[in-house]
């Protein structure tokens, strides 16, 4: 997913396998005319370290100098188990922000003209991705959501993919942002196990379910935009007659779609 600030330069958050076909697919993250070798990405924010979220970083290391903003943590287990900052500081570059979980702060640190656009991380459960398993323990921050604020409109946007509990930093952003982009991975917590025996449950990964925790949730926020993401493919709510799907939409939460746009 991107969003966009005043100055027309684009965020990331997180960089899948794919992130090749998707900039293909949208024009306003392609290259401009002029100057050569330029882009619009101004910026990637990692909420952590699992693969989908990680590899698309090595597709961007011949552009620009990259912006990542990650935790330590999730920048540790890149580099020590994929190599991904040694590989980008010998293309392009990259400088890491470890990113404020208090005030909220620039998205392009030291930008000239300055970006209008704020953000705050929110800390949230998480363990290391299971190819971590030998990586050398750096403590918490395995997981984060983000919260962007548009200082012109007063506009909030909450992003969290990857909510394996609810804690009070999350109920807090929840409760003040305008739009939420919330993790939509699993209906119930044993649906991955019905299509492949002997499966981790949903927990067991990292994700609450919608059946049993963020369909109520969401259904009592003010947001005024409600949009499941990061959405299994086994999940029903994808099937568009599904009584799964019938649910989400009475509760008045999107389910996403890749070419949804919207503004804050």
């Amino acid at each position: 997913m991107a969003l966009a600030d005043a100055q027309g330069r684009w965020f990331l958050i997180n960089a899948s396998p794919d992130i090749s076909f998707q900039l293909r697919q949208f024009p306003e993250l392609q290259p401009r005319a002029q100057p050569m070798r330029n882009t619009p990405v101004a910026g990637v924010f990692l909420t952590n370290a699992d693969l989908d979220h990680v590899l698309g970083l090595f597709s961007l290391r011949e552009g620009d100098r990259l912006e990542v903003h990650a935790s330590a943590a999730t920048r540790h287990i890149a580099e020590s188990c994929l190599g991904l900052e040694t590989v980008l500081n010998n293309f392009g570059g990259s400088d890491w922000h470890e990113p404020p979980t208090t005030n909220f702060t620039t998205v392009v640190p030291g930008s000239v003209p300055k970006s209008d656009l704020l953000y705050r991380a929110i800390e949230l459960k998480g363990t290391p991705p299971p190819f971590a398993g030998k990586a050398e323990p750096t403590g918490g921050g395995h997981s984060l959501a983000y919260e962007f604020l548009d200082p012109r409109t007063g506009g909030r946007l909450l992003v969290a993919p990857d909510v394996a509990e609810i804690n009070a930093g999350l109920r807090e952003a929840l409760a003040t942002s305008d739009a939420v982009l919330f993790d939509g991975t699993f209906w119930s917590s044993d649906e991955l196990a019905r299509v492949r025996p002997g499966a981790r449950q949903a927990g067991d990964m990292g994700h609450v379910t919608i059946r049993d925790c963020s369909l109520e949730l969401l259904k009592k926020s003010a947001s005024s935009t409600k949009v499941y993401i990061h959405i299994n493919n086994t999940n029903p709510i994808l099937a568009t007659d599904s009584a799964e799907r019938a649910a989400v939409e009475t509760a008045g939460i999107v389910v996403g779609w890749d070419g949804l746009e919207f503004e804050l």
